[in-house]
């Protein structure tokens, strides 16, 4: 699985349509209203780099209100939420 964060500039009147209507493309998984230099970001995960282009040139940066974007591809994670559910596991049996 490959991961792309992508920072969304919209129309500020429609940042809730757009979040809504982004985070029903499949290959978005989450979408994240947040303040700063973007409106939104939402995280894309797809199974080989040309799905981005599906994704993202195709469909996310179509959603009308969408007015710029900016992808950064992941190349590896690093989670502390992962490894703790891991060491969770099983402790409630104890």
């Amino acid at each position: 699985m490959i991961t792309a964060i992508v920072m969304i500039s919209c129309e500020v009147n429609r940042i809730p349509e757009v979040a809504e209507e982004i985070a029903n493309i499949p290959g978005v998984s989450e979408v994240y209203s947040v303040t700063g230099d973007a409106d939104l970001i939402a995280m894309v995960r797809v199974r080989s780099h040309d799905d981005f282009a599906d994704v993202i040139a195709d469909r996310l940066n179509k959603v009308s209100g969408v007015v710029g974007t900016s992808t950064h591809i992941a190349f590896r994670t690093y989670s502390s939420h992962d490894l703790e559910a891991a060491f969770s596991l099983g402790l409630d049996d104890a």
